[in-house]
């Protein structure tokens, strides 16, 4: 799964960003061994603490959001 911009996550309703949450691997993994690790590394854990906040002030993860969004898949 690839991250979303700071514009889709600004933009997404709650049920898709608990499927980011929920999903999206850890800043970095996919870019392990590559000249610009560090930089895409910092990019995506910003864009992940910006996705956390945005879902926490929805009220976070609830039975109800995680039964629609299913299991973890990374």
């Amino acid at each position: 799964m690839k991250y979303p911009t700071l514009e889709e996550i600004e933009n997404a309703d709650r049920v898709t960003i608990a499927r980011w949450y929920r999903s999206l691997p850890f800043p970095g993994a996919n870019h392990l061994g590559e000249d610009n690790f560090e930089d895409v590394c910092l990019k995506e854990a910003k864009l992940m603490e910006k996705i956390n906040e945005r879902f926490e002030s929805m009220g976070g993860m609830t039975p109800e959001i995680s039964k629609i969004v299913g299991p973890l898949y990374r």
